[in-house]
């Protein structure tokens, strides 16, 4: 880590909770606003060869109840 990055990161620490929170979503969205063109093809791709591999039987499928509940199991 460079030293610019080290005094960023430590004046980041020192701020509120409420503060470092902001900073961590404005950080956050600034990587989720990146265009990566790639990307989507990468998603379609997968997500083509997961409903193959579901429709051959060589996957099974779950219940979207069961997904979000060990989701949120998982975070908790």
């Amino acid at each position: 880590m460079n030293a610019d990055l080290k005094k960023i990161e430590e004046e980041a620490f020192s701020l509120s909770a409420p503060e470092r929170a902001h900073l961590a979503m404005s950080l956050i969205e600034s990587l989720d606003n990146q265009d990566d063109a790639n990307a989507d093809a990468l998603w379609l791709e997968e997500a083509e060869r997961r409903y193959q591999a579901y429709r051959e039987g060589t996957i099974q499928g779950r219940s979207a109840d069961n997904v979000y509940r060990d989701a949120f199991a998982k975070v908790r």
